[in-house]
């Protein structure tokens, strides 16, 4: 399954994302340096887990710590082909739909992560057993996350030129998703570390 998103797959396809406007310097920056830190963030928490810890659940409807990661790497997945596969490949956005966007930059990373609201995950990325094992999730995320980080490397796109909605912020650019991205991952490895952190969890 992997085998498709080789770096060197990804490489070759990267050409037909790119346009003449790139990102500046420190939004490049800064979302690299969020998809690297919740990357790692993603390995440390998954690290060490055993089967009967990864499959453990508080109470019934509750969701295990292997479904959890599961739901962080569909969402990765899921949301980069929103982004590249779909949203920049749309119609640009029109100053009114870029004015709505203003200030999301800071608030997605205070907001997002904050877990005193919760919200219905969309269907495609509830997590339903795909993987064989915990370690074929991280395997995937792990592969799915250095796409993602690869393309905003490479990127040449005006990132800024597109924007599509989210359920709860409303409109957001195509940069903005990829930020959301990265928030996301972090939202949902606080919910991980709780199932972690409750009392029940098994030791080994």
């Amino acid at each position: 399954m992997l085998n498709v998103f080789k770096l060197t797959a990804i490489l070759a396809a990267l050409p037909s994302l790119l346009t003449a406007d790139p990102l500046e310097k420190g939004e490049r920056d800064r979302a690299m340096s969020y998809l690297h830190a919740t990357r790692k963030q993603f390995a440390d928490s998954v690290r060490g887990v055993s089967a009967e810890q990864a499959k453990w659940k508080a109470e019934p409807g509750r969701w295990s710590v292997a479904e959890v990661a599961e739901h962080i790497a569909l969402s990765e997945d899921f949301l980069f082909q929103m982004v590249t596969g779909k949203l920049v490949k749309g119609a640009p956005a029109t100053a009114e739909q870029k004015a709505l966007t203003k200030g999301k930059d800071d608030l997605i990373p205070r907001v997002v992560p904050d877990r005193s609201q919760k919200f219905q995950a969309p269907e495609p990325i509830v997590p339903k057993g795909k993987f064989a094992n915990l370690e074929d999730v991280k395997k995937a995320f792990l592969a799915w996350r250095d796409r993602t980080i690869l393309f905003v490397e490479k990127t040449d796109i005006s990132l800024r030129d597109y924007v599509a909605p989210h359920p709860a912020m409303k409109e957001l650019d195509a940069y903005q998703w990829l930020l959301f991205l990265a928030a996301h991952s972090e939202r949902h490895l606080k919910q991980l570390q709780e199932v972690k952190d409750n009392p029940g969890y098994p030791a080994h």
